[in-house]
């Protein structure tokens, strides 16, 4: 079913065509005028617009192209009589209209089929978008590898919840694969075929996490030149993973329980609501039922998410798997590196075995793309990943105060002197690193640790080239 808007100076028309396509099921908004077409092209997003062409000041023609201009995914039908249909016909020939319907006694009929059309159409365009976007997971279990104990119960889990509607909360360290996990429950779902939308609430700042979720109309803040789709809208009939839901705002998690309690949603600036149906699947590094306890997290939120909690293992805790995610890993960069790497040099395997990683497979992988990058021979030598920025600050003498070899007591000063524009660039960079470090590179987590704006955070960031 779409939101329709029809627009015809003949109010005996609109009301024919309001009842007819209610009947079918769809959401109907008519105009008399196109200049009122255009204001509601402003504040709504729709999916059909139905416009006649010859009407008084702003014709139809006008219409399509502002149609096009704010609202582009909307698809446009025109509405003609003997006396403009040459222009009707042009307009579909340029590919700015998707249909034309002349006016006879069978109008209503002819328009109900033409909506089915280009509803059809662009569920279609959607879906072949999804397909695309999603051939490389397309066996996505495949990609959870692993054959030890745990990995073989997160894959029975999987397929156990993946045939359900409910809410999925899975917990996991960073880079343990929590949207590989996602992936595959919304491949092995009933919704596979439907589009699978991602995104990391670290991310954005608030106000952008909600234009990125919600979309928003023409003119609802500043550059918004547009309509644009939310990425709920986005996923409708498909799955959204919400990954790291720990980091947003308590202002935007009472805007997302309304989403889910509601299952629609309201662009920025909009006054419409947009009916969705959406599989979320979110997931945290952090542990939320402290954060619920601490009042960093709403309650009502956390149960909503949490119907099904999925725990993603550790690598440390299926040591077992390693030697199979290196020899994946190898495959994967050996051949894009232009190298025939045949096998990992055993010692290298073991050392690899034996380590903790903590920053899990994502850490390993980056640790075996880059020993592939460095490899001159036929058989891998994997150093072990260097220490963490924190690690290596304690190893250097970087007091919190200072930077290497200074350790200098608040309101003190050496007795030869201190270079003091460098002494605060080496206690903000040392920051900065204990930040980003303790927040797992999450930015905005980073900025509020140091309790300053994110815009001050990225431009330290930037500053110091971290």
């Amino acid at each position: 079913m779409g939101n329709i808007l029809v627009c015809d100076d003949e109010r005996s028309i609109c009301e024919m065509l309001d009842i007819a396509l209610r009947r079918d099921g769809h959401k109907v908004e008519t105009v008399n005028s196109g200049e009122h077409a255009k204001r509601k092209l402003d504040s709504a997003l729709f999916d059909v617009v139905v416009t006649d062409i010859k009407m008084p000041n702003t014709d139809g023609i006008e219409v399509l192209r502002y149609a096009h201009q704010v609202s582009p995914d909307s698809a446009v039908i025109l509405i003609t009589a003997v006396d403009d249909y040459e222009a009707a016909v042009e307009a579909v020939k340029a590919g700015g209209a998707s249909d034309y319907i002349r006016k006879s006694p069978g109008l209503v009929d002819e328009i109900k089929l033409a909506v089915k059309r280009t509803l059809e159409k662009v569920a279609l365009s959607r879906q072949n978008y999804a397909f695309k976007r999603d051939a490389a997971t397309r066996n996505s279990l495949d990609n959870i590898v692993g054959s030890s104990p745990a990995i073989a119960k997160l894959k029975q889990t999987i397929r156990t919840v993946a045939s359900t509607q409910s809410t999925i909360l899975i917990y996991g360290e960073s880079g343990t694969g929590k949207e590989l996990v996602a992936r595959a429950v919304h491949v092995c779902s009933p919704r596979a075929t439907e589009p699978f939308v991602s995104i990391n609430c670290g991310a954005f700042p608030e106000t952008l996490l909600e234009s990125e979720l919600f979309g928003y109309v023409k003119g609802a803040f500043t550059g918004a030149n547009q309509n644009k789709r939310g990425l709920l809208e986005v996923a409708d009939q498909g799955t959204i993973f919400l990954d790291e839901i720990a980091e947003m705002s308590l202002t935007m998690q009472v805007k997302l329980l309304r989403v889910l309690q509601e299952r629609s949603v309201r662009p920025v600036g909009g006054t419409a609501e947009v009916p969705i149906d959406v599989r979320v699947i979110a997931a945290t590094n952090r542990d939320l039922d402290k954060s619920v306890s601490e009042g960093g997290f709403r309650e009502d939120l956390y149960y909503r998410l949490s119907v099904i909690p999925v725990v993603v293992p550790p690598l440390r805790d299926r040591r077992e798997d390693i030697p199979l995610l290196v020899n994946h890993f190898l495959k994967k960069y050996a051949p894009a590196a232009g190298k025939s790497i045949g096998h990992v040099h055993d010692g290298s395997l073991q050392s690899l075995c034996g380590y903790e990683w903590p920053g899990n497979v994502r850490q390993l992988e980056n640790t075996i793309e880059r020993a592939v990058a460095l490899e001159t021979g036929n058989e891998l030598n994997a150093e072990l990943p260097a220490e963490r920025p924190k690690a290596r600050a304690a190893a250097a003498g970087i007091g919190m105060y200072g930077g290497p070899g200074l350790s200098i007591p608040a309101g003190s000063v050496l007795p030869e002197g201190v270079d003091m524009e460098r002494y605060v660039a080496d206690i903000e960079k040392s920051l900065l690193q204990s930040a980003l470090t303790q927040s797992n590179g999450v930015q905005t987590r980073a900025a509020d640790l140091l309790k300053i704006s994110y815009r001050s955070f990225r431009h330290l960031v930037k500053k110091y080239d971290l």
